[in-house]
């Protein structure tokens, strides 16, 4: 069964505040379409997070409670990733915000929750968090895949929260959300933190 569930909810929050494809998406479709055509696009992208999951549940359930071994493998193969997305996020820091998407489509709430999908399931990083980082908050005995299944749907709506407060916070305040020396703020702590949390799990703490 899932273990450390308050650390892996931080983590994955972290990770959501990340800068980069998935806050540019959303900002623009916010500024775009508005809070409606945000709101499908989150859904897009928490389903995309669920798929991800249950790929990554199908295909190691099996091999993590027949190789206990394994496990130690993925676990500090989670704690690497972890840490070298701090390492880029702080590299990121130095340089300038993110910018929306300036080439959009004005669509609809389908057009825009599959937009929020398709954005997910091409992003790379998703995947290797569930193959990598999903399964190393799993216990070496247990229903492996109904495990990493929840965590995936813990995953989905942590990341979900975050941007429904992000796109909210767009809407509300753009000039402040927009502003350099806040996403560089943003990146900075957010490095840090993943560093840490990298280092930690990496060595089993």
């Amino acid at each position: 069964m899932p273990t450390q569930l308050p650390l892996f909810v931080l983590t994955t929050w972290l990770l959501a505040m990340l800068p980069g494809a998935g806050q540019a998406m959303m900002m623009r479709q916010t500024l775009e379409g508005g809070l409606g055509a945000a709101r499908a696009t989150i859904v897009g992208n928490a389903v995309g997070l669920l798929v991800w999951s249950l790929s990554a549940a199908a295909g190691l359930s099996t091999l993590l409670l027949t190789n206990p071994g394994v496990y130690t493998v993925v676990r500090v193969a989670g704690g690497l990733v972890l840490v070298v997305l701090g390492i880029n996020t702080l590299r990121a820091g130095r340089g300038g915000p993110t910018p929306p998407g300036r080439d959009a489509p004005r669509a609809g709430g389908w057009g825009a929750f599959g937009t929020g999908l398709a954005t997910n399931l091409g992003n790379p990083k998703a995947g290797v968090f569930a193959v990598s980082v999903l399964p190393q908050f799993v216990t070496a005995h247990g229903p492996a895949f109904a495990s990493i299944a929840l965590l995936g749907a813990v995953w989905a709506f942590v990341n979900a929260c975050w941007y429904l407060l992000f796109t909210w916070g767009v809407s509300r305040g753009r000039a402040l959300m927009t502003r350099p020396a806040v996403q560089r703020g943003l990146r900075v702590v957010t490095g840090l933190v993943l560093l840490a949390l990298g280092t930690a799990v990496a060595a089993g703490v």
